[in-house]
């Protein structure tokens, strides 16, 4: 069951986590196929009322954050442990969750999305062009008491391989897979909007190319 639609290594190339508190981003490697699963593998489905991709990003002047919703997602399983899935989620969820309505959230929320009066602009996820991303799981080891759940992280077309660090918890009906907090950085996935890394007349009028993300899922088995 190889796949190459929407492909979040091979060991030769497996991206290491690096901690968030040293305001370093997670490595990325070149997208990979997923392998066929074992034959005792289950499918399940993602709970997308109950799971959601957190997010923060940072400027100059402070931080914002968020949250995008899941529009489909399966989990495979193997007896108690996850072994693969894709989960797509939906880009034009992106909501903004530290402002209040009238207080600049919707038009945040539009520059986000890349809507609204300068549509054709250079938004950040320009969704209306790319409306859906994708996370599809290649492995899962252990390491150190924690899940390491490695996997294609797809955003505007372009598949990175990362590597996060999770916790997983069953409870016979439920699985909960909850990642610790882990950054990427947008531009590798062409997300270019003020970037100073990118452009060299911002000044101080530049957003932070990291952006931190917390994956939350519910998978019901």
């Amino acid at each position: 069951m190889k796949k190459s639609i929407f492909s979040l290594f091979v060991l030769a190339s497996m991206s290491t986590f690096v901690s968030c508190k040293d305001d370093a981003s997670t490595t990325t490697g070149e997208a990979v196929e997923t392998t066929a699963p074992s034959a005792e593998v289950q499918k399940y489905k993602l709970d997308l009322e109950n799971s959601v991709v957190e997010w923060t990003g940072s400027k100059p002047t402070g931080k914002h954050t968020g949250t995008i919703a899941f529009m489909d997602g399966e989990a495979l399983v193997n007896g108690e442990k996850l072994e693969g899935g894709t989960f797509t989620f939906d880009m034009n969820s992106i909501t903004v969750t530290d402002l209040k309505a009238g207080d600049g959230k919707e038009d945040l929320e539009m520059h986000l999305k890349g809507t609204g009066e300068k549509a054709k602009e250079d938004h950040f996820f320009n969704v209306t062009k790319y409306p859906k991303g994708s996370f599809e799981v290649t492995s899962v080891t252990e390491e150190n008491g924690k899940s390491m759940i490695t996997g294609n992280l797809v955003l505007k077309e372009i598949s990175k391989s990362i590597t996060v660090p999770a916790m997983i918890s069953n409870d016979g009906a439920v699985m909960t897979v909850t990642s610790e907090p882990f950054k990427i950085n947008r531009t590798e996935w062409n997300v270019n909007y003020a970037s100073k890394s990118v452009f060299d007349d911002l000044k101080d009028k530049y957003v932070d190319d990291t952006i931190e993300l917390t994956v939350k899922l519910k998978i019901l088995k």
